[in-house]
């Protein structure tokens, strides 16, 4: 059984289709695809913040397609949001104590939040830190602790490496790549780039139009003369 898996998948809005009959059942994937492509609107339907028209979803053998988000946060995807979407007034810990919402157990919590000091040092050192004033990385190392803080089995990641410089984006993807080698954590990365998206996913699929139109192991998809046409830049 494979963690998600999604069949027939539409949404539109006011008649404009954005997610056109999308299927697939993979756990650690990466979409690529341009502007406009249904990306995000796949994520969001996924998490619930989004009602599908038709399709199913399933998790772990569960259909989740229609439940609110903190019911999907509790079968445990939890999702880091495109441009990071911290809360600026509220410090690092009040931060991560909200990603924390849906458990239960202070143990677990406190287990987590070890975690998330220990993948990402930096927060510990900025823990009583307006999360407003860190960095743009520091910011996006925070969304992603967030959102581990929901205990997830399924990470959902959207455009991690938006406006960060390319030394950043190393640091933060040779971080979540830690996390899902050594937390088995699986996870589903939207990126617009393409030599991240195929470097850190074992499978893409790339969306066009709402439509899958290309699918392949991420070292296929490299070598693809489409998408090193349109994506890659070759």
């Amino acid at each position: 059984m494979k963690a998600l898996e999604v069949s027939g998948l539409k949404k539109s809005f006011g008649g404009v289709v954005a997610v056109d009959n999308i299927s697939f059942s993979v756990e650690h994937l990466s979409i690529i695809g341009p502007n406009g492509a249904g990306k995000t609107t796949l994520l969001k339907t996924i998490t619930g913040i989004i009602k599908p028209l038709k399709g199913t979803i399933e998790f772990e053998g569960v259909s989740i397609e229609g439940l609110k988000p903190e019911r999907i946060v509790k079968h445990g995807i939890t999702m880091v949001p495109e441009g990071r979407r911290v809360f600026p007034h509220l410090s690092v810990k009040e931060n991560l104590e909200l990603g924390a919402y849906a458990i239960n157990n202070s143990r677990l919590e406190a287990e987590l939040f070890d975690l998330v000091l220990s993948t990402f040092p930096r927060l510990g050192e900025r823990i009583k830190q307006l999360a407003g004033t860190l960095s743009g990385g520091e910011q996006q190392m925070l969304a992603i602790g967030r959102a581990l803080m929901g205990n997830p089995k399924l990470l959902l990641l959207d455009e991690p490496s938006m406006g960060l410089s390319p030394i950043v984006t190393k640091e933060i993807f040779s971080l979540i790549d830690s996390i899902n080698r050594e937390k088995g954590i699986s996870m589903i990365l939207v990126e617009q780039n393409a030599h991240i998206a195929t470097e850190h996913s074992h499978i893409t699929f790339v969306l066009e139009n709402g439509r899958i139109v290309l699918t392949g192991t991420s070292a296929e998809m490299k070598n693809n003369p489409r998408v090193i046409e349109a994506y890659l830049g070759v």
